[in-house]
């Protein structure tokens, strides 16, 4: 088992920043993948970004060029940095550990921290 702990959330106005944080603890060597997720009131949940355990980052259109997503060298956390905040930024924010066993995936989430940018 994985477990996931996030930090680092707020409140903020348009235009400024906020650096997440994800520390992971258990059977940290099995994760293949941590990435965040972040759900707003009303919408589903969406894939923000990710990074593999080799450094490989992908992130979704709309956090390009502004978001930044890191791991440590022991890859036992994972930090999200996020510059140049919009209103629609708002939403709840899921760390995620993604471990692949075969043709099987395993999904652990942390509780989640928000982050509110007022306009």
């Amino acid at each position: 088992q994985v477990q996931l702990v996030e930090s680092g959330g707020g409140l903020v106005q348009t235009g400024g920043s906020l650096r997440l944080s994800c520390a992971a603890s258990g059977r940290v060597f099995t994760i293949n993948a941590m990435g965040w997720y972040r759900q707003a009131p009303g919408k589903q949940r969406e894939l923000v970004a990710t990074i593999t355990r080799a450094g490989s980052t992908s992130y979704t259109d709309s956090v390009k060029g502004r978001f930044t997503i890191s791991t440590d060298n022991a890859n036992n956390h994972v930090y999200l940095q996020m510059n140049s905040l919009k209103p629609e930024d708002t939403a709840v924010y899921y760390c995620n550990a993604v471990r692949f066993y075969g043709v099987d995936r395993y999904d652990y989430w942390g509780q989640g921290t928000q982050v509110t940018v007022s306009s």
